[in-house]
């Protein structure tokens, strides 16, 4: 099983955007976003359509096509941003239902269940506290490391 980045990618494309603009850039395009986050210009489109329909971006068309904020960083959440590229459950339960003669078939959903909610509550709660600002300003404080060049590495 692997991890879901569609989060973190979302994430970086809007913080990307939001540096950009302050950059005196009016728009962004996918093919920018896409090198920074080093994926697949399509893949960045479509996380961008679906954070356009939650009203987190907006975008022009024609002349000057492009990506844009539609709410400041300070004012979106990871919450905002989880809730529009990852809808429903965190965790599903069985594709089908578990034998109900057995006593693990029977209890195991409720359990689990029970389990879940607490866990998407808790991730719910914590998402809510950090806006893309926060995030943003957590980049700018990294410090930045050129890749390392293995010996005998020619460079363009």
């Amino acid at each position: 099983m692997s991890a879901n980045s569609r989060l973190t990618i979302a994430a970086h494309a809007l913080a990307w955007i939001g540096l950009y603009q302050r950059q005196g850039h009016e728009v962004a395009t996918s093919e920018q976003i896409a090198a920074s986050a080093n994926t697949n210009p399509v893949m960045i489109r479509r996380l961008l359509g679906e954070l356009r329909r939650a009203g987190l971006v907006e975008s022009r068309r024609g002349v000057g096509a492009g990506w844009s904020l539609a709410r400041e960083l300070a004012s979106t959440t990871l919450l905002d941003v989880y809730e529009a590229v990852e809808p429903g459950p965190l965790f599903a339960m069985h594709r089908t239902t578990p034998d109900q003669g057995c006593v693990v078939g029977h209890g195991i959903q409720p359990a689990m269940r029970n389990v879940y909610e607490g866990i998407e509550k808790t991730l719910r709660h914590e998402l809510s506290l950090v806006t893309l600002e926060n995030v943003l300003q957590d980049v700018l404080a990294t410090p930045h490391q050129p890749p390392q060049r293995s010996p005998g590495m020619v460079t363009p």
